[in-house]
């Protein structure tokens, strides 16, 4: 369920924020129970707590932000550089922002990845409630989650600068819910990197929407080049519709 569907506007302005370089990152492996992740050193690289650093002077972020994170050790580790250089008293953990988990998979090569965001798109309806053979949480669910603790943020606070610190799958399905699209259909967005910090605009009416909302090169038998595309908005300061030119 996408909690946002029904939402017009928003009382507080949303930021999503993609950890820093990972040990998983650097070593190609994926890590996506907690369990996993509290039994080994998958926090941030010398690089990854750089970027981190290099994110915070940069964001422009008041003093009264509320910053929420995963409780991964690589999503903590990003949210405690952001506090502590914004001066802010705490960070909420959320389990909510948690990475998808990835069941069987957790533990293997990260080009595994590519099966699972496959069988999302042969999903669009999200019949098979996330690849259950292999304990893979489906896209709606992670859009469930995510959505609904935006719903409960809205409830408590109003004109709020709210930096949300997660996980790349994660925030792609959370971008889908702000947009109003279809979970399946997150990997058409273009995704964050590794500390980089967008804000989200919520879709206007009603939703779902049905993209496509971007096109890879590789679906239009283009080069892997940049293209510019008509892009609705999601990134500060962007117009209802614009011209914009993604990495695909």
């Amino acid at each position: 369920m996408n909690h946002l569907n029904s939402t017009e506007h928003l009382a507080n302005r949303y930021h999503a924020m993609r950890h820093g370089q990972s040990k998983a990152n650097e070593a190609g492996v994926i890590v996506s129970r907690i369990e996993t992740d509290r039994g080994g050193d998958w926090g941030l690289t010398e690089l990854g707590r750089r970027q981190a650093l290099s994110a915070a002077e940069r964001c422009g972020l008041p003093a009264d932000t509320v910053i929420c994170s995963s409780d991964f050790a690589r999503a903590q580790q990003t949210a405690e550089v952001m506090r502590a250089h914004l001066d802010v008293p705490a960070v909420t953990a959320a389990e909510a922002l948690r990475e998808r988990c990835f069941g069987e998979l957790d533990g293997t090569s990260a080009a595994n990845y590519a099966q699972v965001w496959k069988a999302d798109n042969a999903d669009p309806d999200n019949a098979d409630p996330g690849h259950a053979d292999g304990g893979i949480e489906s896209a709606a669910a992670v859009l469930d989650r995510t959505t609904a603790l935006i719903a409960d943020l809205e409830r408590r606070y109003s004109g709020r600068d709210i930096l949300l610190v997660s996980h790349g799958d994660t925030l792609q399905i959370m971008q889908a819910g702000f947009l109003k699209m279809d979970p399946s259909e997150h990997r058409r967005l273009p995704q964050l990197d590794t500390a980089e910090i967008r804000q989200l605009g919520l879709a206007e009416g009603p939703g779902p929407v049905q993209p496509p909302l971007f096109l890879r090169a590789e679906e239009i038998n283009a080069p892997p080049v940049y293209l510019r595309l008509a892009v609705p908005q999601f990134l500060d300061g962007l117009p209802a519709r614009t011209n914009a030119v993604v990495p695909v």
